[in-house]
């Protein structure tokens, strides 16, 4: 197809980090062993036998080893490698022995500083449904760190069926990719990016998709969610992203889970930071759905969300934004029919 990044092709670019990420498995799982940063089944999880849970190490692995091949070295990109090592690091801690929560979110408001402040990775003016908001750098700091360490956490929080973050993450990496052809914006740090971690994070999901050899594990999904939410930012200052309800729609089903997570916690007057068994893939698990088709179900409502939004970048913003408002109340009218926000009555009589 000749489709070419700052010299290199995309199929290259793609294939050399999958490769690396697929070798790496097997080494992500004896340092895992060794560590102990196995996940060991109990009530709140699916999985029924102990899991090697540092498949970050993989992934992480991959995007190293195609920055060095196909990156370049600037400023921005010190401050992601910065910022993405010590996301990664606490990651791995947490994989071998939980961190607090109120710890790990310091050290994502930190790693997000250095890109923010640092990299000078921030938007300062939003595009949203006809509306044009221009910031200060104050606010723009402040409003970029706080989406990074939300789509961090969002990703984070989604990682509860096996294949299921990596997955979605793979839909998103590849959207971009797309949009940035159609654009023609194929040359930029979020494109190198986008397809360096689309590689990476594909090798990870041929052994994370079900019946999974290996969980990604926090040093995996944090790290994702962080380059997502990266990726993004940058496409702002590239003009890639030409509005924020792209990457807001594509990330739709973690956003949505995020969100109605932290109230149904608070409706149960429990620390938002706590742990449960309610996120949306459990509500189709409890539906009957087999944890493999409860994956197809999520990717697919992934996929309409990424199809709408490169529908937004191509045609006509109107009949895309009505397409989105359509598929989020049908979204919303189904998460409604769960138990995701509280318990029915019969539920708790069991």
């Amino acid at each position: 197809m000749g489709l070419f990044v700052n010299g290199h092709s995309v199929l290259e670019i793609v294939l050399v980090t999958l490769v690396v990420s697929l070798t790496l498995i097997p080494v992500a799982k004896k340092v895992a062993n060794h560590i102990g940063a196995i996940d060991m089944p109990n009530e709140r999880k699916i999985h029924k036998k102990p899991m090697p849970r540092l498949g970050g190490l993989a992934i992480y692995g991959a995007f190293l080893i195609g920055y060095i091949l196909y990156g370049s070295i600037t400023t921005q990109m010190i401050s992601i490698l910065i910022g993405s090592f010590i996301i990664f690091l606490v990651g791995v801690f947490d994989d071998i022995r939980p961190i607090k929560a109120r710890y790990k979110f310091l050290v994502q408001i930190i790693a997000s500083l250095i890109v923010v402040i640092y990299g000078q990775v921030y938007f300062s003016e939003i595009t949203f449904l006809g509306l044009h908001l221009e910031f200060n750098k104050l606010i723009s700091y402040g409003l970029s760190t706080f989406f990074i360490v939300a789509i961090s956490n969002a990703i984070n929080l989604i990682d509860g069926l096996d294949g299921l973050a990596s997955g979605i993450s793979s839909i998103y990496f590849f959207t971009i990719a797309i949009i940035a052809y159609v654009l023609n914006k194929m040359g930029g740090l979020d494109i190198i990016l986008t397809l360096i971690m689309l590689g990476s994070t594909l090798g990870f999901l041929v052994n994370n998709f079900p019946p999974a050899k290996i969980f990604m594990g926090d040093s995996g999904s944090l790290f994702l969610g962080f380059m997502i939410s990266i990726i993004a930012l940058l496409g702002f200052k590239g003009a890639t992203l030409t509005s924020l309800i792209i990457p807001i729609t594509i990330l739709a089903i973690p956003i949505f889970d995020t969100v109605l997570a932290i109230f149904r916690r608070l409706l149960k007057g429990e620390n938002i930071g706590a742990p449960d068994k309610e996120h949306f893939h459990h509500q189709l698990l409890k539906l009957k759905f087999s944890p493999k088709v409860s994956i197809i179900i999520i990717y697919m409502i992934n996929m309409i969300f990424s199809a709408i939004s490169i529908f937004f970048v191509i045609g006509d913003n109107k009949e895309a934004i009505v397409l989105y408002l359509l598929v989020l109340l049908l979204l919303l009218f189904v998460i409604l029919k769960t138990d995701i926000l509280y318990e029915h009555k019969k539920d708790k009589k069991k």
